[in-house]
């Protein structure tokens, strides 16, 4: 049908950063939280706003990763270190050297409290200090060999305990749990991040998964009613399809349908929004044209409606060109649908 790309290109978390964004959250919110002993997760008082529910339903959240994690149980995974020390030597492995003011403004803590933090590092003999020789006026901080020892420890400690906690989920609940830290991640910090995707074929349930995004993301985005959602339930059967998937999530489709004996149909291009961005469009329609070409098609075709922008420009770059335009009442809006073809 269509696919609304974004234009704006979208950055990503490594794994490693995203763990000490997870666990640095733990440590202050989740940490107040669970110290405040307040009462059962989403218990909303009467008379409470939907504001209320939503702070109650975070803090409460809060308070069961705080457990899930362990930092309630003294210094953090039974080292000596608490996890604000753990935090700080993490990212002091980031790099060879940093500074003090970069060091501050990157865990956000009291300049006081990193000052004895650091010179406990110090004097356990994990980092050294000295002097900028750029800049008298600024400290540079290097891990030492026993130092990068330590956050190795730590590092297969914290690997060993979320390893521990994902071993035992179905596959299924291990990408919507990832998916929902992904989420939580963006959403917060305002930067989603360029992710890598794979095409595939089908499986089990994607064809389920299709019909409800279609229904649901034109709705949200363009105000469709549920006559689309029945539309794309009543799509005739593909000659090949292709389920695009990001972190192990299903984030976008096409299908590619026989519409006589020398011409093919692409049908069904949706990227979901959260994906927008990678190029993921793109490909889809690539892969779609090359299965036509391999399967004998002489030329190919697709409908449209000139409201699916993004669309257009993925067509229009893939080098479909427009054939005709109509008007017409459908899925609650007035429409002008168009049909575009090019040859194979």
């Amino acid at each position: 049908m269509g696919e609304l790309a974004a234009d704006n290109p979208v950055a990503t978390e490594t794994p490693a950063r995203a763990c000490a964004v997870s666990e640095g959250v733990a440590g202050a919110a989740a940490t107040a939280d669970a110290v405040a002993g307040e009462g059962v997760a989403g218990e909303v008082m009467a008379g409470d706003t939907a504001d209320d529910a939503a702070v109650a339903a975070v803090r409460g959240f809060n308070r069961f990763y705080t457990n899930v994690i362990g930092l309630l149980r003294g210094k953090y995974l039974d080292t000596p270190y608490s996890l604000t020390e753990a935090r700080l030597l993490f990212e002091l492995a980031q790099r060879d050297t940093s500074e003090v003011t970069g060091l501050r403004r990157t865990v956000d803590i009291d300049p006081g409290y990193l000052s004895r933090i650091l010179a406990r590092f110090e004097s356990d003999e994990l980092i050294t200090r000295q002097r900028s020789a750029a800049d008298a006026r600024r400290q540079v901080i290097q891990l030492t060999e026993a130092g990068r020892s330590v956050v190795a420890g730590l590092d297969g400690r914290s690997a060993g305990q979320t390893r521990g906690l994902l071993a035992g989920l179905r596959d299924e609940d291990r990408r919507r749990l990832l998916d929902a830290m992904r989420v939580i991640t963006e959403t917060l910090t305002g930067s989603p991040q360029p992710r890598g995707y794979l095409l595939r074929a089908p499986r089990p349930g994607d064809m389920g998964w299709v019909v409800q995004r279609n229904g649901a993301v034109y709705a949200e985005e363009f105000g469709w009613d549920s006559s689309y959602e029945a539309l794309v339930a009543r799509d005739p059967q593909a000659e090949a399809a292709w389920i695009a998937e990001v972190d192990g999530a299903p984030a976008g489709c096409v299908f590619c349908v026989r519409e006589n004996a020398t011409t093919a149909r692409l049908r069904l291009l949706l990227v979901e929004p959260w994906a927008r961005g990678l190029g993921i469009g793109a490909r889809l329609v690539e892969e779609v044209l090359r299965f036509a070409r391999q399967a004998g098609y002489t030329g190919i075709t697709l409908w449209t409606n000139d409201v699916l922008a993004g669309a257009r420009r993925i067509y229009q770059r893939a080098g479909f060109t427009l054939d005709n335009e109509h008007r017409h009442h459908s899925f609650g809006k007035d429409l002008i649908g168009q049909n575009w073809s090019r040859r194979l």
